[in-house]
């Protein structure tokens, strides 16, 4: 795993599918909203379920006029899909599944070992620069509270 992408980074360019088969590409935010980008490792785990349900019970610090959630994983669409209809996920779900992690790995945060992106978080200014980031091993769940402080001060 190379280092994550830090703060004061442009936040590499992508176009991946949604859990209902739509492209998503994060330039299209440029100008207009800031972007959290939330990797995780596996759709239907423990953590991740925990770490995605926080944002769909929250959704309105995730989701708004002035910010989009993006949240990433290695799985493949159908079984995003699946998870997103079976845990009430109405925000993107992204398939980085081929070329198998290439996202994650432009952000620094794929581990090739297990397959998987590590759990990064990056917050994506409108200007497509990374102003926060967070990122945690595969089993260590995230805290999202620096989150919410860092959007507060883009505000």
């Amino acid at each position: 795993m190379t280092a994550p992408l830090a703060v004061g980074d442009s936040a590499p360019d992508f176009t991946l599918k949604d859990q209902n088969g739509q492209d998503v590409t994060l330039s299209e935010f440029r100008g207009q909203k800031n972007v959290v980008i939330v990797f995780y490792p596996f759709a239907f785990s423990g953590i991740c379920t925990g770490e995605l349900c926080e944002i769909r019970d929250n959704l309105g610090a995730f989701v708004g006029d002035d910010v989009q959630v993006l949240a990433i994983s290695c799985d493949h669409m159908f079984s995003q899909r699946a998870w997103a209809d079976k845990e009430g996920y109405f925000f993107p779900l992204l398939s980085d599944y081929w070329p198998h992690g290439a996202v994650a790995e432009s952000f620094g945060v794929l581990n090739e070992k297990a397959g998987a992106a590590v759990r990064g978080t990056f917050l994506v200014d409108r200007e497509g620069v990374i102003r926060w980031s967070l990122v945690n091993e595969i089993g260590e769940a995230r805290d999202f509270s620096g989150y919410h402080a860092a959007l507060a001060d883009l505000r």
